[in-house]
């Protein structure tokens, strides 16, 4: 994507994150998000075709970040020496879920929420397939992945509404319930 898309589509995300710091997501407008975003309807027709496709993108956009294979030094942690096992890789995406927990509060807070939902645990899906592969089960493993997945996006939703909480804190709960503690 050419420098130019990127911005326009940078502005687009702004917009639409500075809209859900204000009002749900069932109540944002593509006007409303146009307007915030000083584009024309074009413009914003050109990225994507629906309020439910830029709210997809700006998913990706956050997860394709905090999944990340490379990961590198980041003003609020560093998890970039390499190496890491699979609780502190869940510590680093707690991490990226707390620097952008002022709008996932309100994707969360309305209809749009199972959406975002629906989007991370694919992710973490994949997160967590490879952890379970290593260990023995007693259970069928994709019973197992079902589980751990759904506990997680969980548990991130009620740190959402219990944020006095540390990344390291929400860890340490995850992984006193599942059996790589």
């Amino acid at each position: 994507m050419d420098r130019r898309k990127k911005k326009t589509r940078q502005a687009v995300y702004d917009a639409f994150t500075t809209l859900l710091e204000e009002k749900t997501y069932s109540n944002i407008t593509v006007q409303e998000i146009i307007d915030e975003a000083d584009i024309g309807r074009s413009t914003f027709y050109s990225h994507f075709e629906t309020k439910d496709e830029l709210l997809k993108a700006l998913c990706s956009e956050i997860f394709d970040h905090v999944f990340a294979q490379n990961l590198k030094k980041e003003h609020t942690h560093d998890f970039s020496s390499g190496n890491q096992d699979i609780k502190e890789e869940i510590t680093h995406i707690l991490y990226h879920l707390q620097d952008s927990s002022r709008y996932i509060k309100r994707i969360l807070s309305c209809e749009s929420g199972e959406i975002f939902m629906s989007y991370f645990k694919e992710y973490l899906e994949k997160v967590f397939l490879g952890e379970l592969e290593k260990e023995p089960m007693e259970v069928p493993r994709d019973y197992m992945l079902n589980h751990m997945v759904c506990d997680f996006a969980e548990t991130v939703r009620w740190w959402m509404k219990h944020d006095e909480y540390t990344p390291e804190d929400i860890s340490r709960f995850f992984f006193s319930t599942t059996p790589f503690a």
